[in-house]
């Protein structure tokens, strides 16, 4: 006979949980424990349900009560209830105890999980109650018991698992040229085509803002300069028709006229046809950098998921060359560099510059200016971050310099460093396409354990963590290598399965419940009615098989990390080499797009350690801090240089396709030295590094906006508040205020040091 648990996990009927439980009961009461009394409730109750091939454990509680009600000890019965009551209650405290912080709004690892969420907001506070009340459902209903032992025991972690249920996808690289021309129906309204430029700009906003109520992730435009560089040349000619209206002559002649470049120029002394086009570029140019403006403020306000977040947005951009599209990249750079608000460095969208050979790279190159402007805003804004489309894993065969779709076939990315790219069932491009989920394995928990077994297997004890490096003998090095080798094909082995079952689940959704977003934005997705169930449209989207703390399982299986010795780094590369083989095998297993991504952990950094620190108490090196090192990184708190730290992440990010990023931090004010910028993009060419981005201090203050780089400002200089906090990078994004930081990346923030100097003049900038 079957029992179905509360969690919906179906067990053999074991009569022996009914005695312990009236047993229990009983030595509550007067009259003692009786075993044979327990025993023949036990056997009666196992009578009354003997015909039937499943029962529920609520059933078999509800006879137990009936039995001991009918029984001569009525008093067990009512000590049974009290009992069964309690152990209801005592289920039911953990959800009680997290719901009482979010009321309270207090700060901690649940309130705090993500940094650019509010959760103390109404709106915030439904979305967090809704979103701990679902994971358990995902546990006990949705997952299979290998994946929940799995996430239980802190092996891995599935991401966005309040959303699981919801079917919904988790990011898109928006075809926006699409709503630009056709427009598109969100809601009870339609949008007509865009004509002008102020009218692409706000669709770009309407289009992420309504396509992230629809995912879990992130929302991000490819080719923002070439998608609004058309409404450029709009825009131009609509200044040329009113300058011919306004000054009542035939400017016919001049419609098509094609201007070199979009430069603002003085018209004094400037006649004739001259002066006509001149003045349509200036004011062509003061309409693309109002636009910009609008689109950077408004990325910054406009609010999704319930009004209690900004739309996780990115734009990629930098190789239109052409005069329109030169337009656009430098005035959303010029809006970046003067800031929002009161001058106020913009958290969103997240700027990624595409850097290109032949196109923006090179002093000879025509967008060359441009990246130099890039490099200056950077310095100031910690925008744009540079996407390497020369590396040898984002270069595409098709891409040809003449061809002026070109950005089709261009590597984008993520702000917070998601790539997806190749794919096996259509063009490789990441347009149109995006994440479908994503699971992280617990690098440093595998390690621990398979450290401890082979030291049993070989009768030795010795300390693990930082230090045990001479205690490591060979014979033993190569036993906890082979055994966190084998668990690391395991706990992968898991995931990928809990991916495709994911994937099957998300493929039983009908196109209408993702009204825009499976209205020509995913790939394919023209092709359903509104009834069709999607599966046959995500295969084109990735899932992503993550890791976390690389550095602290290398510290355990060698004795340092992968920055201060080569056997390390060896190992590391050959632990996450494993891991992409594996992905290669499940994509052909599968027929799915398997990919490994360095994990981007803001609240599981601080979650896996708490939880490895108590089940394995302090392991130097390893659980003695907050957090776990990010992915593939050297641990901030290592010190290096620039080009050592590069040096050494390089080779992980072609293993890891799903997504990676590289950082350095700088000291002091970036703005007077913007040529350092130039100098690690120069470092992420000859090291073959896909994608980066550059940390320094910006403080401001909190009350007017103020903002400086002195990182010692107590007292803002010109409202006087005392109000002051920095802004830093979390992940792969940015956070306005440390204050909605979890505890865990507190530590990190803490723990960072500063990255200086180059080991060869390669990467230096004169």
């Amino acid at each position: 006979m079957q029992v179905i648990k509360r969690d919906g996990r179906i067990m053999e009927f074991n009569k022996e949980r009914i005695i312990d439980a009236v047993t229990k009961a009983m030595a509550q009461t007067v009259g003692g424990v009786d075993i044979a009394f327990a025993n023949k409730i036990a056997t009666a109750v196992e009578r009354t349900i003997d015909n039937k091939e499943q029962v529920t454990v609520y059933e078999i509680q509800d006879i137990v009560e009936k039995k001991l009600m009918g029984s001569n000890r009525k008093e067990v019965a009512q000590s049974y209830i009290t009992y069964r009551y309690n152990r209801d209650v005592a289920r039911k405290s953990k959800t009680k105890e997290i719901f009482l912080d979010i009321i309270g709004a207090k700060s901690n690892d649940i309130t705090r999980e993500n940094a650019n969420m509010n959760a103390d907001t109404p709106a915030g506070m439904m979305m967090k109650f809704a979103s701990e009340t679902t994971k358990p459902f995902v546990d006990d209903f949705l997952l299979t018991s290998e994946a929940r032992d799995s996430v239980k025991n802190g092996y891995i972690h599935i991401h966005d698992k309040d959303y699981y249920p919801t079917k919904s996808l988790t990011c898109l690289q928006h075809p926006l040229d699409k709503i630009l021309k056709q427009g598109f129906r969100a809601g009870h309204g339609a949008s007509r085509p865009a004509k002008r430029i102020e009218t692409a700009s706000i669709l770009g906003c309407i289009s992420m803002e309504t396509i992230q109520n629809e995912m879990h992730g992130g929302q991000a435009i490819p080719a923002f300069d070439y998608f609004l560089a058309p409404f450029v040349k709009m825009t131009f000619k609509e200044e040329i028709k009113k300058l011919g209206e306004d000054f009542e002559i035939d400017v016919s002649h001049l419609i098509e006229h094609q201007p070199e470049d979009y430069i603002k120029k003085d018209t004094n002394g400037i006649k004739g046809d001259e002066r006509i086009i001149q003045i349509a570029t200036n004011r062509t140019v003061d309409r693309v950098h109002q636009s910009m403006e609008a689109f950077i403020h408004n990325m910054n306000t406009i609010h999704s998921r319930g009004g209690n977040q900004v739309v996780f947005s990115s734009i990629n951009y930098g190789t239109d060359t052409t005069p329109e599209g030169r337009c656009v990249i430098r005035e959303i750079l010029q809006s970046t560099y003067e800031g929002v608000g009161n001058s106020e460095t913009p958290i969103f969208p997240i700027q990624i510059w595409k850097k290109k050979r032949g196109i923006n790279y090179l002093p000879e190159d025509k967008n060359y200016d441009l990246y130099e402007f890039s490099c200056k805003v950077a310095a100031k804004r910690f925008f744009p971050n540079y996407l390497n489309l020369d590396s040898s894993f984002n270069q595409n065969e098709k891409w040809k310099k003449e061809d002026p779709r070109r950005w089709y076939y261009e590597c984008a990315t993520m702000g917070c460093r998601t790539r997806v790219y190749e794919n096996r069932h259509g063009e490789k491009t990441s347009v149109s396409r995006g994440n479908l989920s994503f699971t992280t394995l617990n690098l440093p928990k595998i390690a621990i354990e398979s450290a401890i077994k082979a030291q049993e297997k070989l009768g030795i004890k010795f300390d693990l963590g930082t230090g045990s490096h001479d205690k490591m003998t060979e014979q033993y090095k190569k036993s906890v290598k082979k055994i966190f080798m084998s668990e690391l094909e395991k706990y992968t082995t898991i995931i990928s399965h809990q991916l495709y079952e994911r994937f099957k689940f998300q493929g039983t959704a009908i196109a209408k419940q993702f009204p825009l977003l499976m209205e020509g934005m995913w790939m394919d997705s023209e092709k359903l009615s509104p009834n069709d169930t999607i599966e046959d449209v995500i295969k084109h989207g990735s899932l992503s098989i993550g890791f976390i703390g690389l550095a602290e399982c290398l510290i355990t299986l060698t004795g340092k990390h992968h920055g201060e010795s080569e056997e390390s780094q060896k190992l590391g590369i050959e632990i996450i080499s494993e891991m992409r083989e594996l992905t290669k095998e499940f994509s052909d297993k599968y027929n799915l797009n398997y990919s490994v991504i360095a994990t981007p952990a803001e609240g599981l950094a601080g979650r896996f350690t708490k939880m490895d620190k108590k089940q394995y108490g302090i392991i130097p090196g390893v659980t003695d801090r907050n957090y776990y090192t990010n992915s593939s990184h050297v641990p901030v708190w290592y010190k290096c240089t620039a080009e050592n730290k590069a040096k050494i992440e390089a080779p992980y990010h072609e293993l890891c396709r799903a997504g990676h990023i590289f950082y350095i931090e700088l000291d002091g004010d970036a703005t007077h030295n913007p040529s350092t910028i130039k100098a690690v993009v120069n470092m992420m060419d000859k090291y073959n590094m896909g994608y980066g981005s550059i940390n320094h201090t910006r403080t401001r203050c909190m009350d007017c906006g103020f903002e400086n780089a002195d990182s010692n400002l107590v007292r803002c200089p010109k409202c006087g508040s005392t109000n002051i906090d920095t802004i830093q990078r979390i992940t792969g994004y940015l956070v306005g205020t440390t204050s909605r930081w979890n505890n865990g990346k507190l530590s990190e923030l803490k723990d960072r040091v500063i990255h200086t100097g180059f080991d060869s003049n390669e990467c230096i900038i004169e």
